[in-house]
């Protein structure tokens, strides 16, 4: 009986963790680089462009990654087949460390940071001077996001035909927020120039006239629009989800789903007066545990203000935008 035990343990399942792990790693020197331009189920939509020509790719995550999250914007590495044909699939195996990311939460209180896109340089913030009206304060909450995330605001004003623009330029102004102001079926030429050979990203809440600015920009996008609801003054989310499209001179523009709110969760008032080197060079002077808010006492940023150092509207439109971070989401 111990013989014909010792003939077959030979051939017996081995216990876990017996097998030596080698420390030898793929080696991805051959690996394709590309960029995530769309999600949807699992799949990846790349953007490749080397010596064989630019082409749409698509690609699965490699499981090397484990849960490291992949998101529209990404700087990936590819292997595989990566020709583009019809029904073949490539696989991503490594992300390229981010040079920006753009965040929010759900809610102000919401400890779950979603990533809307990564390695954008410019945030668009799309809002309509009427049907809808302006929002100010997720406008507020936009900047703090673009100023978190160390990426450029630009604020683009629509349908500048059915109401003016100046009094909402003039309040972004003292923060040095760059503006292009479009109406319908006017020449987009200035928000051509600032978006040319970036990677710039469009936000708005729904109705704005988001879509339709991408569908100028980039002819063949076929992004759907839709009207804003006579009733509740609201557009229909008509994006889905974000899709970064190729600009007919160069660049990158990232559409996103139309938002109703815009949480700032993880934004620390210290972190966004940092965006401002005037302000947070004066606010050096500030008492412990200061929020730089217009209740502050002793802050310094009011005795900047009185000496001269500082222009009294850049400070208060700086406090606007701070308030924004304990103003309601919605």
């Amino acid at each position: 009986m111990s013989s014909r035990y010792d003939e077959y343990a030979q051939y017996d399942r081995p216990r876990r963790h017996t097998r030596p792990r080698t420390k030898d790693r793929p080696n991805y020197d051959d690996a394709s680089a590309g960029q995530v331009v769309t999600i949807d189920r699992g799949r990846y939509t790349l953007l490749l462009d080397d010596a064989d020509g630019r082409r749409i790719v698509t690609a699965m995550k490699s499981r090397g990654l484990g849960r490291k999250g992949v998101v529209v914007g990404d700087e990936v590495r590819v292997v595989g087949d990566t020709s583009g044909a019809p029904d073949t699939l490539a696989r991503i195996v490594e992300v390229e460390p981010r040079k920006t990311v753009l965040r929010r939460t759900a809610d102000d209180d919401d400890p779950v940071e979603r990533i809307i896109v990564a390695n954008a340089r410019r945030l668009v913030i799309v809002t309509a001077l009427a049907d809808p009206p302006p929002r100010p304060s997720l406008v507020d909450r936009c900047l703090v996001a673009a100023y978190d995330a160390g990426m450029t605001p630009l604020l683009c004003l629509t349908k500048s035909d059915l109401a003016p623009a100046d009094d909402l330029v003039a309040s972004y102004a003292p923060l040095g927020v760059d503006t292009v102001v479009t109406r319908h079926d006017g020449p987009l030429d200035e928000l051509e120039s600032r978006l040319r050979n970036e990677t710039s990203v469009l936000v708005g809440h729904s109705g704005v006239g988001k879509s339709t600015l991408v569908n100028r920009l980039v002819p063949d996008a076929e992004r759907v629009t839709s009207d804003v609801n006579a009733v509740t003054g609201r557009g229909r989310h008509t994006s889905t989800s974000a899709i970064a499209l190729a600009l007919p001179e160069g660049g990158l523009i990232v559409d996103t789903p139309g938002i109703r709110s815009f949480g700032l969760a993880h934004v620390e008032a210290d972190e966004l007066i940092d965006a401002f080197a005037d302000l947070a060079e004066a606010a050096v002077d500030c008492p412990r545990g200061c929020t730089h808010g217009a209740d502050e006492p002793e802050c310094a940023l009011d005795s900047a203000v009185e000496s001269g150092t500082l222009d009294s509207r850049r400070v208060e439109s700086f406090r606007r935008v701070l308030a924004s971070l304990s103003a309601p989401t919605y």
